[in-house]
């Protein structure tokens, strides 16, 4: 990855991916936007590309949604795919798989504990999700990870 420019989290779901941005000096992820995915229709990946190109994106993380003990199921292995697939369409752009086990879990938490309602927020939730994975990428690179 290069160490400035913004990075772009995709955090895959069944359903929904949600993506976040980071600032141009890799510092702070904010929540960017939810793609939906419909039954049976493939990955939006023409409106991910736009938005790697409007943002000038440098870097891409994508989520890899390991178990609890740290193995690979259905699910990372859809996100691999992903990845791959992101690699193929948007080649001058590196795209790296990121641990992104309990963030969503973590970001129910957080909207529970601050008394907030997750009612009809589900897209939020994912984009900010994908907030929490960059934000994690972006410390552990810098050494500030908690």
């Amino acid at each position: 990855m290069k160490p400035s420019g913004r990075l772009l989290a995709v955090d895959w779901g069944e359903r929904r991916i949600g993506l976040a941005l980071s600032d141009e000096t890799q510092t702070l992820a904010q929540p960017l936007t939810t793609l939906t995915r419909r039954a049976g229709k493939r990955f939006p990946m023409a409106q991910l590309v736009d938005l790697v190109n409007r943002h000038r994106v440098t870097g891409i993380i994508v989520g890899l949604p390991l178990d609890e003990t740290g193995a690979e199921g259905d699910a990372a292995h859809a996100a691999k795919a992903l990845a791959d697939d992101i690699k193929r369409r948007v080649r001058d752009v590196e795209v790296t798989m990121w641990d992104e086990r309990m963030t969503t879990a973590r970001v129910l938490a957080a909207v529970r504990e601050m008394g907030g309602s997750t009612r009809g927020r589900k897209a939020d939730l994912d984009a900010m999700a994908a907030a929490l994975l960059l934000q994690h990428y972006m410390d552990s690179k810098r050494g500030t990870a908690l």
